[in-house]
């Protein structure tokens, strides 16, 4: 355990001193305050069913899609290409510690931008006194449902960009990996369900685990408080196999 602290120490370090981390931040609260004053303008104007929260968070996946592999493409691929990484193996440091001490940094930093959200009702309250909406602005449940997604769910697209990284020496290819399995995760599985799988009985079966994996499905059950936990099972499970996989990665390959 000590040189898992003293690596995740470390990893912190350089994430706070490397530009792409202010890059990636930048960008984050950039797109997602745009996204919140979009949200507002249209409760002003048409009255909407859900709650701006709720609104806001059903669009967690369009940072995910460049901030998880900014954050990750660099951790296991750049330290192979540099030699460092067979370096640190010869120590008494396990693949273990290296691959978990950078999950958890990247963790770290991922949930720092997101809890920086929290400020956006305040700003939208100080910026326009006289808003109708305050009330559903800080309602408590859509903000503490809609954050224990995005926590549950970082916890298998951090994992994500960890295993895409250990797959490769580019940062490069391990970005445009993780974008790819990102993409699978979140959007394919939707888009799988639009099919008429009942005009296919060969594929009847298939309905019910695409049902299961939908994440705006989960979304849509933390934002009402509905607390499952098949979802648990799901995010938690597959971050700790792509995780593993990774350990296995940084030890066969350096």
């Amino acid at each position: 355990m000590r040189h898992f602290f003293i690596l995740l120490r470390y990893e912190i370090h350089s994430m706070l001193v490397s530009p792409a981390t202010y890059v990636a931040s930048v960008l984050f609260l950039s797109l997602m305050g745009f996204v919140y004053w979009i949200n507002l303008r249209s409760f002003t104007i048409v009255e909407e069913y859900d709650l701006p929260n709720t609104l806001f968070f059903e669009t967690f996946w369009l940072p995910v899609f460049f901030l998880v592999p900014l954050l990750t493409m660099r951790s296991v691929a750049e330290e192979r290409r540099q030699g460092t990484l067979e370096t640190l193996l010869t120590t008494p440091t396990r693949a273990s510690a290296i691959v978990f001490s950078k999950f958890m940094a990247a963790y770290f930093f991922y949930m720092t931008v997101w809890l920086l959200t929290l400020s956006f009702p305040y700003l939208a309250k100080l910026a326009v006194p006289s808003i109708e909406i305050e009330g559903q602005l800080f309602d408590r449940g859509s903000i503490l449902g809609g954050l224990s997604f995005i926590a549950l769910s970082g916890l298998l697209f951090i994992a994500v960009g960890i295993f895409s990284s250990s797959m490769t020496r580019s940062q490069l290819v391990a970005g445009m990996l993780s974008f790819t399995i990102l993409f699978i995760i979140i959007v394919g599985q939707f888009l799988l369900l639009q099919q008429q799988f009942s005009e296919q009985p060969w594929l009847v079966w298939l309905e019910a685990p695409m049902q299961y994996l939908q994440t705006f499905e989960h979304l849509e059950d933390f934002s009402k408080g509905i607390i499952d936990s098949r979802p648990f099972f799901y995010y938690l499970s597959t971050a700790l196999l792509l995780l593993g996989i990774s350990i296995i990665n940084v030890e066969a390959k350096a």
